[in-house]
């Protein structure tokens, strides 16, 4: 199956606009880029009002094509009656370019110009059809892609959420694959930064963030005309199978899930009481889990979602590692035990490891990267945060259920 492995979102107010009249809502695997207008702020509200509507609920059940269009119509209901209420919103609308991550691919729900782009295997593809003027001259053939690009009414769009009490969705399913990075951006981009220099961009960056920070500077540079509003995110393969030890190679033990499994205390613990018969030894310093005591009393209290560093020798970490076949069936080995924190790289994208939340003396880590996460820990609530930064060992299918819960706004 896909899930989103990494992601980058932000809205730049550009060079020449007083307001940023552009909206998003990045909760994967969800993802949506609003562009509005109107007087008076009007487009700001319409935008806000637009994205609003995919956190509340969230997609109806039944198929993502259905849910996007259901979501968007309704977004488009509530803009034209605030429109029609209210004086000071009259006429407001908004574009809306929507993407939903499936097990096995991509869904995108497209109304105006905002548009959507896969870059695979380095081809950048526009995936939208601009609800424009000039977008509608391209498609009957009577302008270029190159002539639309300047052409002095291309902002004049001919379909957005708000001027009327319907509005016509279009919709589009396509395969994905491991690697795939989707790009969903307001015009505010692609008006500055033709579709080759955004290629480019895409294929040269260092990683996610680094390009869409490339992407805004490089519309700015060009003059920065309008709202700036750039979303990314890429697509990894995980495999899963039924049951919670599917998928796993043979010599892995089985895994405890929930209230049953291991604290990374007691894997400690274990570690310290292993059989050493076989001239194994244990560590003499194990590492600490939250709230344990070391020698001298002092509470270990480690950086919130990060695995945590332990001081030792060399020599410990051989000791360590050779220790670890030797431990009673009850310990759960290296490669069968999983756990959730966040990626020491930002700190703050939720992210599923497998081994254990240590890291030893010159930068050996015992858990290695397993699948990440559209979200991050500013994005969960507050009282709920402690799940994702406690390093629980988990088995590999509730640390992966754990996440999925979070993308899909359904924790508990």
């Amino acid at each position: 199956m896909l899930r989103v492995a990494d992601h980058f979102s932000d809205s730049d107010l550009g060079r020449q606009r007083e307001g940023n009249e552009d909206s998003l809502f990045v909760r994967s695997p969800l993802f949506v880029v609003a562009d509005g207008m109107g007087g008076a702020r009007a487009g700001e509200v319409a935008s806000q009002m637009a994205v609003e509507v995919f956190d509340d609920p969230g997609l109806p059940d039944g198929a993502a094509d259905q849910g996007l269009s259901q979501v968007i119509a309704e977004a488009n209901r509530r803009i034209h009656e605030t429109s029609r209420a209210d004086e000071r919103h009259s006429g407001m609308g908004t574009t809306v370019t929507a993407a939903y991550v499936g097990e096995q691919d991509v869904t995108i729900a497209h109304v105006g110009d905002s548009r959507a782009y896969l870059l695979r295997r380095g081809e950048l593809t526009r995936l939208t059809h601009d609800h424009s003027l000039v977008g509608e001259l391209v498609a009957r053939g009577k302008l270029t892609e190159e002539q639309a690009e300047t052409h002095p009414q291309r902002s004049v769009i001919t379909r957005a959420l708000g001027p009327e009490p319907e509005v016509l969705v279009d919709t589009d399913t396509y395969p994905a694959m491991s690697g795939d990075v989707f790009l969903l951006c307001s015009d505010g981009l692609t008006s500055m930064v033709h579709e080759p220099a955004v290629k480019d961009i895409l294929t040269s960056a260092r990683n996610l963030p680094d390009a869409g920070r490339q992407l805004i500077a490089a519309a700015n540079r060009a003059g920065g005309r309008d709202n700036i509003t750039v979303v990314l995110f890429e697509l990894e393969s995980v495999e899963r199978g039924p049951g919670s030890s599917a998928g796993l190679e043979s010599s892995e033990q089985p895994t405890q899930v929930g209230e049953a499994a291991l604290t990374t205390g007691e894997v400690a613990a274990a570690v310290r009481s292993a059989d050493t018969s076989r001239g194994a030894v244990a560590l003499a310093d194990p590492p600490q889990a939250p709230g344990d005591r070391v020698p001298d009393g002092r509470s270990v209290e480690p950086r919130p979602g990060k695995p945590r560093r332990r001081r030792g020798t060399p020599v410990a970490i051989v000791l360590f590692l050779f220790a670890i076949p030797v431990i009673s069936g009850s310990l759960l080995a290296l490669r069968a035990v999983y756990f959730v924190g966040t990626d020491p790289a930002d700190g703050r994208t939720i992210t599923v490891f497998r081994g254990l939340p240590y890291e030893l003396p010159g930068g050996i880590r015992l858990y290695t990267r397993y699948g990440g996460s559209g979200v991050t820990l500013d994005a969960v609530p507050r009282a709920r945060r402690a799940v994702f930064t406690d390093h629980k060992l988990r088995a590999r299918d509730d640390a992966l259920e754990l996440v999925d819960q979070l993308e899909l706004g359904r924790l508990e």
